[in-house]
């Protein structure tokens, strides 16, 4: 099964690797297996929470997701999407965005006799907005799961009180409000804060739009534990189906936007992020997401769904916080990496100590 799930992964990393070779020999292959392999080691919280929302769909947009779906990852949002943020920052049009990524200059005053900026500051300066539209998508995602109340909880001491004042009608809206305001004012310079606070906005509303599409679709098994947002519907086909596979790909950008922009810490060249990031990194993240799905990962480590809510609430933070200050990505990558580990430990002792009693550690939904 590993073989099966993991093989177009693995194709397509050594064709990449060809592919890159070919295109900047040795240092770009070299490049391209380094941002793949950053790309998989920050994303796991990603393939995570995919998980949670792809068990709910049909295997018919499980396919979608995982054929379409790639698609929009590697070419949309790996490579497209920065060509159309330069090309709007730049106002060259599309041609001349394309010309200045593949054509990068020598510095910010050597592409034009006019001294345009070059392609990777360009889309640096797209920053606070890039940052406050994920940034606020995200932390609605996180208060929306940890101001629902729920059965199991991992952090007891904590979530069960952010539960009972999560009963507050639209507190999770309040809450981001005010931190995006706050995020605003003081992080972003004078003349971008009305569109830091236009970005943010509108990450608050495609999340509640998407969100409120899935709820009106909401399908749910008896029985099943309420958890918020779309992640509740069971087996969903039709339009269900596509209001999850939307909300699955708006996830993903949301994610992706940091790796994007760190990758140009590493190399500016948008051929060699499109390979890293896009094949080779948003095909393992996908395998990875199927792998948990098919081994019913998630209904053994029960908190493995709370550790990764919670790296996504310590991520949108972190989006909020770049948008003043600068945040190395190996920050980003190891504070997802402590909440997923320390809820799979904490699933470990949970699943030995109902052993230890006769009780069934498998959670059934």
């Amino acid at each position: 099964m590993v073989l099966r799930i993991f093989g177009w992964s693995i194709g397509v990393t050594i064709v990449s690797m060809i592919v890159a070779f070919l295109y900047g020999g040795w240092q770009a292959l070299f490049l391209v297996l380094i941002l793949g392999i950053l790309e998989v080691s920050l994303s796991f919280d990603n393939a995570v929470i995919n998980a949670t929302v792809l068990r709910r769909m049909s295997e018919f947009w499980q396919k979608i997701f995982l054929t379409i779906g790639i698609i929009i990852a590697v070419f949309g949002m790996r490579l497209l999407f920065p060509l159309v943020i330069v090309w709007a920052a730049s106002g060259k049009g599309p041609v001349a965005a394309i010309d200045l990524a593949l054509n990068p200059p020598a510095n910010d005053a050597a592409y034009f006799d006019n001294g345009d900026p070059s392609y990777e500051t360009l889309l640096t300066d797209a920053h606070p907005q890039i940052a406050a539209f994920g940034g606020m998508f995200l932390l609605m995602l996180f208060l929306g799961f940890i101001f629902e109340d729920r059965e199991i909880t991992w952090l007891s001491w904590l979530e069960k009180p952010l539960a009972k004042i999560g009963k507050l009608d639209q507190l999770a809206v309040v809450v981001a409000g005010l931190l995006l305001v706050l995020s605003a004012e003081f992080l972003a310079e004078d003349d971008k804060i009305s569109t830091v606070m236009v970005a943010g906005v509108l990450g608050m509303i495609t999340y509640i739009a998407v969100n409120g599409l899935g709820q009106l679709f909401h399908i749910e098994e008896e029985g099943e534990e309420s958890s918020g947002g779309p992640s509740e519907l069971a087996k969903a086909t039709g339009k269900a189906g596509f209001f999850l596979f939307l909300y699955l790909e708006v996830l993903d950008a949301s994610f992706s936007f940091d790796g994007v922009i760190g990758a140009f810490a590493i190399t500016a060249d948008p051929i060699i992020i499109a390979l890293g990031l896009g094949f080779i990194g948003a095909m393992f993240v996908r395998s990875i997401t199927v792998f948990l799905v098919r081994k019913g990962t998630l209904s053994d480590y029960v908190y493995l769904e709370h550790g990764a809510h919670w790296a996504i609430g310590a991520l949108s933070v972190i989006l909020l916080v770049s948008i003043g200050v600068h945040i190395n990505e190996i920050v980003t990558g190891l504070v997802g990496v402590f909440f997923i580990g320390a809820a799979f430990i904490s699933s470990v002792m949970r699943n030995r100590k109902l052993e230890a009693k006769g009780e069934d550690t498998h959670l059934h939904t």
